[in-house]
């Protein structure tokens, strides 16, 4: 029997219009029903999954969330911190100036300031608005080297970003987890920071062996999740490398693919 579902967010749960269907709300509810732990796996600040954990009821004291792409899980009620991955303002200085050298722009999450940037742009503008929190203009020329950083994104049109991509150094990947969550987002994060990792740790804080999760994503951020599960589920619309890893590939996120899943796994087992 599985005990724990974790989903990931745009591209799975939520519709091309970033709304979750009825399909998907109803059997999500009564997969809870059945005693399964349903946890939001995201990119996403915690805030910016607030009013969808609310839209859930996923919201008490025996309900987690997995945001920053599994940097941080905790307690979607009190906030509590179940794990925390992070990295420093060394990195995001770092970082800045070879998104300098390359073209592109660049967005970190500061524990303490949020979402800050040298320079607002339109897609750190997106990231505010999805999320529901504002951006902070700051100079990156005197960053505070040991600031807790929990994500650094270098974010620009898609042709701008992935001719960036290919000037980058590839000690990159020796010193980070690294994830194109979107055409227009390429992530950065503690190399030891993922949503399997996340996903492990709430696992072990909760008892339940990894046999008995069920994951669903579509991107390469999902990887990790997708292939510690026991259960690792692509979605219709997932790319080509999650559907190879995946154990079952389900309908599109268009097509309520995540209840079909729910429906087929645990509430007709």
């Amino acid at each position: 029997m599985y005990k724990l579902i974790a989903l990931d967010m745009d591209g799975t749960l939520l519709n091309s219009d970033k709304t979750i269907s009825e399909r998907n709300k109803n059997a999500i509810k009564e997969a809870r029903k059945k005693g399964v732990y349903v946890v939001l796996a995201s990119g996403r600040p915690i805030d910016g999954l607030l009013n969808f954990l609310e839209d859930l009821d996923l919201i008490s004291d025996d309900d987690y969330v997995l945001s920053y792409n599994g940097c941080l899980v905790q307690k979607s009620k009190s906030r509590d911190v179940i794990s925390s991955v992070s990295i420093k303002g060394s990195d995001l200085d770092y970082l800045y100036k070879l998104s300098k050298e390359v073209g592109v722009n660049i967005h970190a999450f500061s524990k303490d300031r949020g979402l800050i940037t040298p320079k607002n742009s339109k897609y750190t503008q997106y990231e505010a608005d999805q999320n529901f929190i504002t951006v902070k203009e700051v100079s990156h020329d005197n960053l505070d080297l040991n600031e807790e950083i929990i994500k650094i994104m270098m974010i620009d049109e898609p042709d701008i970003l992935d001719n960036g991509i290919k000037k980058l150094p590839k000690e990159l990947e020796e010193k980070y987890s690294i994830a194109k969550s979107a055409p227009f987002f390429l992530e950065f994060f503690n190399k030891e920071a993922n949503k399997g990792l996340g996903l492990e740790l709430l696992a072990k804080h909760l008892g339940i062996r990894k046999e008995e999760i069920i994951t669903m994503g579509d991107a390469m951020n999902d990887y990790p999740m997708i292939s510690y599960a026991g259960l690792g589920i692509a979605m219709g619309n997932a790319c080509d490398e999650i559907k190879e890893i995946a154990n079952y590939v389900t309908d599109s996120n268009d097509n309520d693919g995540v209840a079909k899943a729910i429906e087929k796994f645990v509430l007709n087992d």
